[in-house]
Formats: structure tokens, sequence, C-alpha cells
């Protein structure tokens, strides 16, 4: 199907808007009203610019409020839509949105609407176009996808059909379910748009709060397959109102635009089984790397290889491993500047990756050494896909040093801090490119403000990641670390293993172990074996548990945490998160941080 995308979507100036639309490989574009005003363009010269980038132009929108209106103000609204239609003659658009009138003059009379909305198609008709009438969810009184469908049946116009924009669809409480029914040929646009689901009013979420597919909570598969049923063939086209999207660089939001229709068709390669992580790389400087090596062997891990050409160790222990890069040009504090995945297959994981406009791009390497291409997740992590051999550990020469072990298994989880920018963006990339499924979204009241964390995770629970993001900061005073990032492995016994580790823990306050014993009730002995630890606790409506501890930031960006889960628990301890992030806050100020 062509694939669209409504030129409110992104940012900038209508050629703005055009260049990235082509550059993202649209097939074509719905111009919106406001758009075409304030360009300096005039309608033919729009024309010809979308011709010289390839695009055509599917849709002109919107047309408000002209159906069940008295009739002075229907032959006004007529002779509107006139002069629209002359200007879509010079685009050379063939179909005109018309969404339901919110007009207070607007009647309550579903045979008038059909009856005015027949006079526009003899219009429209006459001038070679077509009317697709759309039920905004906020309509006065029409506001479903249904009553929508009633109207046009009783126009029953050759020139008019509906516009189904899934928004307005599932936002409502009326089930879609009967759009498979409708008269094939009849649904003349499909604008697609995601959300999560809010409780506020319906205007104010749909102007502010769309998503790309992919990043909300709508079953936008389900929708277009129903759409399909009913005979649909026309384009796929994305019409999103976001405040972010529309202050951002609008290549990049074009890309994002582009990526989630592609996934949301399901025609790229399927996703090969990633068994979990490979290695973690931190990059360090002469600052922060004596500060990572000192954790490392206090949670019992071992600098087991050095690179043969490069700056870089590798610290092992179990399954889990630790990548220190010391190749940095300039001063900064410790980073996740990129993380392996164990693929099945790595280079069918690569051609997915490419196929959702993520391509790889080549490590720079020695003759000999091991070639490992690296996906650039949206805030620049790099990602590099490892077969289960792990043959890139052939690179690193053994230093005969022996991880003398603390019970740590595997790496569980990696905590990303994210741009607020971004933040949709990564839920979508890591949910594509790596086959990742959202688990959950949180928002916490955090020392410092507002923060918003996402979980995903992928078949098997092999592969877990964590993205957060602060949702307002305003202001220089924010005594916190910047984007801080974390690396989580997991252990049989957290108590045996707190017992091993010779780097202290994070410092949790006693009011907050006197807390979990009234909410949990848990036995004495239980509450004083964590607070001896710093080990906090968290249980799920199913009795499923988690012990995890933290470490202090490391490396002015970079903490450790070490996580038991008990009876399928299966998400990150959110709830605790402000108590670690407080806990930090306190340990930098003691050590003059």
């Amino acid at each position: 199907m062509r694939r669209s995308i409504a030129t409110v979507c992104v940012s900038g100036t209508l050629d703005d808007k055009l260049t990235a639309a082509a550059a993202a490989g649209f097939d074509g574009i719905e111009i919106f009203e406001n758009d075409l005003v304030v360009s300096p363009w005039s309608p033919r010269e729009i024309r010809q610019r979308c011709d010289d980038l390839g695009l055509t132009i599917e849709l002109y929108q919107p047309f408000r409020d002209f159906e069940a209106v008295p009739p002075a103000l229907l032959k006004e609204n007529l002779a509107r839509a006139q002069r629209k239609f002359d200007v879509m003659s010079a685009l050379g658009v063939g179909t005109m949105l018309v969404c339901s009138s919110v007009h207070p003059a607007a009647m309550d009379d579903d045979e008038l609407a059909a009856e005015q909305l027949s006079d526009l198609s003899d219009s429209a008709r006459d001038n070679g176009v077509r009317i697709a009438y759309e039920a905004l969810a906020w309509g006065r009184h029409v506001s479903t996808w249904d009553h929508s469908w009633r109207i046009v049946q009783l126009a029953d116009h050759p020139s008019l059909g509906l516009c189904l924009d899934s928004f307005h669809v599932l936002s409502r409480d009326v089930p879609p379910d009967g759009i498979a029914d409708i008269t094939p040929g009849k649904i003349f646009f499909l604008q697609l748009a995601d959300a999560p689901y809010l409780r506020m009013d319906v205007l104010q979420w749909s102007r502010h709060h769309r998503l790309f597919p992919g990043q909300g909570s709508f079953d936008l598969a389900g929708f277009v397959a129903l759409t399909r049923a009913a005979g649909y063939d026309g384009p796929l086209s994305l019409e999103v109102f976001n405040d972010v999207f529309r202050q951002s660089d609008p290549a990049r939001t074009a890309v994002d635009a582009m990526r989630s229709l592609i996934a949301l068709e399901g025609s790229i390669p399927p996703n090969p089984e990633i068994s979990g992580y490979a290695f973690t790389e931190l990059a360090v400087d002469g600052n922060s790397g004596p500060s990572l090596r000192t954790a490392l062997r206090g949670l019992g891990f071992a600098h087991t290889g050095q690179h043969r050409t490069k700056p870089v160790e590798l610290w092992e222990q179990s399954g889990c491993r630790i990548v220190l890069n010391s190749a940095v040009t300039r001063p900064q504090a410790a980073t996740i500047s990129a993380f392996a995945v164990t693929s099945a297959d790595p280079s069918q994981s690569l051609q997915r990756a490419e196929a959702l406009l993520a391509p790889a791009r080549p490590n720079a390497r020695e003759p000999g050494e091991a070639e490992l291409a690296a996906i650039t997740a949206p805030d620049g992590t790099s990602i590099f896909v490892t077969d289960p051999g792990n043959d890139w550990r052939n690179d690193f020469l053994p230093t005969g040093s022996a991880s003398p072990g603390a019970g740590l298994l595997t790496t569980d989880h990696l905590g990303l801090a994210q741009p607020f920018d971004n933040f949709d963006e990564a839920g979508l990339f890591y949910r594509t490119v790596l086959g990742l499924e959202p688990l959950a979204t949180e928002e916490y009241a955090a020392p410092f403000g507002l923060m918003r964390s996402r979980s995903l995770t992928g078949d098997g629970r092999h592969l877990r990641l964590a993205l957060t993001t602060a949702l307002l900061r305003r202001g220089d005073w924010a005594p916190a670390v910047s984007d801080p990032q974390h690396v989580a492995f997991s252990t049989a016994d957290i108590f045996a293993t707190a017992a091993k580790l010779t780097l202290p823990p994070l410092s949790v306050p006693d009011n907050y172990y006197e807390d979990l014993a009234a909410r949990f009730a848990l036995p004495d002995a239980v509450v004083a074996a964590l607070r001896r630890h710093g080990i906090l606790y968290d249980r799920d409506p199913a009795g499923g548990e988690l012990l995890h501890l933290y470490t202090p930031v490391l490396g002015g960006r970079v903490f450790f945490e070490i996580v038991e889960r008990r009876a399928g628990y299966d998400r990150f301890g959110e709830p605790n998160a402000p108590v670690r992030m407080a806990a930090q806050r306190h340990s930098r100020l003691l050590s003059g941080g």
C-alpha cells in the first residue's frame, strides 16, 4: 500500500515538510490547509515541488463546519467549498476531507446533514473531486464512525465516502468491528494515529498526545485489517498532532514516522531469537576509568582480556561482561556507549534493522579482528549484533585473571535515560528493530521532578530494557546526575551475593524499611536482612517479588544494580526509583560530588 503523511505531522515550513517526507521514502502527503496558507508558493508551485520530489498529494484538509446548517449558512459554505475546489484543482488533489461540524448553528438532523453533504458532493463531482466525510470525536452531533457511515448511506452519492481516522474511531466507545461491513469502495481515505490511553478531554487528547503507530496503546494492526476487509486499498496515511514532533527536526521525525508504518505493515524480515546481552561497553576517561575498575572488582568481576589493538578492557563474571573503552577524545562522564546482543541469526537481525531505516555500519577493525556491525539507536548508543559463539572475544588477549565471583549470572537489563523529545522515538526503535514488547509505562515523582519510565522485553525475557526521561526540566537548579544510566546483573541469591561484595552498596535510609514492613507485612527477620545489605524490595499483585540493590553513581553518570527475581516478577522495581535517586544524591553530597 502507498504510504502518506500529513504535513501537520512534522515541523518547519512547507518545503521543510515536503523535503523530509520525500527523503524518508513517503509516496504522498496530505496538505494541511494551514501549511498552504503560510506558504509563499502558489498551489501550482506546490504541485510542481511535489512532482519534483516524487510525491503525490493524496488529500486536502480540513474543510470544517459544513453540514446540517440553516439555508443561509449552507449557501456560504457551498461558496467557500467552491474556492477550495479551485485550489485543489491547482494542487492536483482529488479528495477533500470534510470534518463533522462543531458549529453552534449545526442541527441534530441526519437527513438534513445527508441532503447538504449530497449537495456538496454534486459540486465536488462537477469539479472532478471526492468528499471524504469524517466524524470528529468531539463533533457537535456526529462524533462516531458508525454515525458518519449512516449519514453517508443516507446521502447515497458516488462522490461521497468516509474518511476513517484511527484516533477518532478508537478514542470512542463504539466498537470498530462493524467497519469490515462498510460497503466496498466507500472508505475514501484512511488516517492513522496511535495514542496512549488517557482520561482527559478528547479534543486536547487528540491535539497534543497523538503518536505514530507502535508508540501508543491502540490496536492499529486490527484497525487496518478491518478497513482492508471492507475493500480499502488506498494509502496508509499518518495524521499525528504532537507538540514534540511539531518542534523537532522534520527529517528525523519523518524517518520515525516511516519506521512506524513499515513496522505496522509487517513486511520486514522476522526477528531472530535474541538470547541476551553479549556485553555492555562503557566509555571511560582518565578520571572515571579508575572508579569503574574499582567498582567492578568490588562486584566480583575480573579483568580477563585486553584488546589486541585498542585501549579496551574486558571484565567478566559468569555470563556478565563489561567492556571498558578508554578511547575517548575529551574528558567526559562514564557512559554506556554501546551494547551487544546475541542473535540466532545476526545477518537477519541486521537486514531487519536496515528495512526499518536503521542500517548498520561496520566497526573499525584491524585485519583478523571480528566484524561487528553496529546499529545506531536514537540517542547515539551503538548496538552490536553478535552470534552465540561470541567470536568477538578472540580480539582480546587473556590477562590470566580469574573472577572471584559474587554470584552474578547474566546482564538482567540496561537502564538508559533518553532526551524527552526522543523518548517515544526510542521506544518505537527498540520495539521494532530488536523486536521488544512494552511491559508498562510508569510515571513517578522523583526528588528533582516527574519521571517517566518505559519497560520493554523480548520473548523469553532474555533481553530487558528500561527507558527513562524527565518530563519537565526548567532552570539550572537540578543537582542530579545528567541522564543517568545503569547496568543490572541477575543473581539467584541476592543475600549471598551481597555478603561477597567488597564494594559497599548504596546506603538506604531506615525510614524506607519501616515503611516497607508496614506496606508488605514482611517478617522482622526479612526486613532486618534487607536493611543490613541495603536491599530494596517490591512485590507485584500476583505475588512475584523483586529484591535489588544499587551502587552509588560512578564516574559521574553510571551505576550498577543487582537483582533477584522471584515467582515471575516481570517489572523493574519502579516504586523504588525515587528512593534510589534520593539515596544516590545523599551519597554524592557525602562524597563531595
